[in-house]
């Protein structure tokens, strides 16, 4: 069956499983892991205040559906909406290209956020993309450019990391990596 919309997608019975339509295929996500949640819920906490204490738009965690096409609507980790984008919010999801998108690597699925995603992301304008690798305690930041994504930034480690469109912003990276758990 195939190729769905967003209209199919959102129409389908609620089996306790996440999907994203990526080109009118629908694709089944497993359920992230602790230290995957530990780094989502650390950064997202890190740029709610940031972004809230200057009024500068709007920080949303997933799970959220952001419907960048008709046969596209992806769930990143992260949303952030700047001022002129808060527009796009609407009662199922955004409509549109958030100012930022922030995908926390999965160990299950790496190359999909570190390609396809970054790929996808650039086709529907989206003009910031951060790649946060808990494994790697790493943190990258890519900006659109013409009809692609350029590396701007990367850290490691322990630093504290700078990126667009947050120039005011410091992150702590020793804050957002997950303590070591057993398998």
């Amino acid at each position: 069956m195939g190729p769905f919309t967003y209209a199919d997608y959102a129409a389908m019975p609620d089996d306790g499983r996440r999907y994203e339509l990526i080109d009118g295929e629908l694709i089944m996500t497993p359920a992230p892991g602790t230290g995957h949640q530990w780094v989502v819920g650390e950064l997202n906490e890190l740029l709610r205040r940031h972004v809230g204490a200057r009024r500068l738009g709007v920080v949303l965690a997933s799970p959220l559906d952001v419907i960048l096409s008709k046969s596209t609507t992806v769930q990143p980790d992260i949303v952030f909406l700047d001022r002129t984008r808060r527009g796009l919010m609407r009662k199922r999801g955004i409509v549109g290209s958030p100012a930022l998108l922030v995908e926390v690597i999965s160990p299950t699925r790496p190359n999909f956020d570190r390609r396809e995603k970054q790929k996808l992301y650039a086709r529907h304008g989206v003009p910031h993309y951060w790649i946060v690798d808990p494994e790697e305690r790493h943190l990258e930041g890519f900006v659109l450019g013409a009809r692609r994504y350029a590396k701007a930034v990367e850290f490691s480690g322990d630093a504290f990391a700078t990126l667009a469109p947050f120039p005011n912003l410091a992150i702590p990276l020793a804050t957002l990596w997950p303590p070591e758990l057993p398998d």
